[in-house]
């Protein structure tokens, strides 16, 4: 009897039936419901993917074009018997002397404001406590905040010489960076042979080249020749050794040339001019 009783429920019957179809759908349901939330959680997985693609793509390629733009140099070159002035980005203002040449960045980096001078050049450099200015030049650097200072850095001279006007500055050896020296207003930096001295400024009418006007106080003429050849681009040749040691005091207009210039100093001390045209050569003899 006991086996029949169990034979018997294992019948079907319209209620299993019922139960049946109930117990599929909500399988379905549950089943469709998991689809769903795996949907989901897929388009949230997919919409982060492409959020962080976006992004860093975004910040790559502007991260590519500010190197791009601070690595891209602008180059500013002056001609003999000109001068230039130039303000940048930052707000710093720069004069530039004859056959000076200046390279700075078109975008400066967010760590400094670096810049290349051969020749000559003054400086007004614009504060930023974050951002130091630092002037490259030849074998040296020059590492300011917010000063003012002139710099004289004409390969042919064979030193470079660095005055500050205002404020202070560091200069060192690119090759010794922790040798530095610290300058104070009217003090001049000299490099020369692989050595730094420091000396107090011969006299500030100098630097009223950025004006056009060229200044000499006290200077032998053989001092003076040698910078109006860097200004001029002109050879200048001394036949008598006595003319060499002559002192001069003056001040002469950038725009009168080399010739009106000699014919001004001619007159203190008499002395012939022979030019050669055709090799750009000056020969100065005494009378």
């Amino acid at each position: 009897m006991q086996n029949i009783y169990a034979l018997s429920k294992l019948a079907s019957s319209s209620v299993d039936n019922e139960e049946g179809k109930k117990g599929l759908k909500l399988f379905y349901t549950k089943a469709n419901k998991i689809k769903n939330r795996n949907i989901v959680i897929r388009m949230f997985q997919y919409a982060a993917i492409i959020t962080i693609l976006i992004t860093s793509t975004f910040f790559f390629t502007k991260f590519y074009y500010d190197l791009k733009e601070s690595s891209e140099n602008n180059i500013l070159y002056v001609p003999a018997g000109q001068r230039a002035k130039i303000s940048l980005q930052d707000g710093t203002t720069v004069w530039l002397n004859a056959k000076s040449t200046l390279k700075y960045p078109a975008k400066f980096s967010r760590h400094n404001r670096k810049v290349e001078v051969i020749g000559e050049a003054y400086f007004d450099v614009a504060k930023d406590k974050k951002k130091p200015f630092i002037v490259s030049s030849q074998a040296i650097e020059i590492k300011v905040l917010g000063t003012q200072f002139n710099i004289h850095s004409y390969p042919e001279s064979g030193f470079i010489a660095t005055d500050l006007i205002e404020g202070s500055l560091m200069v060192y050896d690119k090759n010794f960076k922790h040798e530095f020296i610290t300058l104070k207003p009217n003090q001049q930096a000299t490099y020369k042979s692989g050595k730094m001295y420091l000396s107090s400024t011969k006299h500030k009418d100098y630097f009223l080249w950025r004006d056009g006007i060229y200044a000499f106080e006290n200077e032998k003429l053989n001092d003076i020749l040698e910078k109006l050849q860097l200004y001029y681009d002109i050879k200048i040749n001394i036949v008598d050794a006595k003319l060499v040691d002559t002192r001069y005091t003056g001040k002469f207009r950038q725009r009168d040339g080399i010739d009106e210039i000699l014919r001004i100093i001619q007159k203190i001390q008499p002395f012939n001019i022979k030019k050669d045209m055709e090799n750009n050569i000056i020969t100065l003899s005494k009378q």
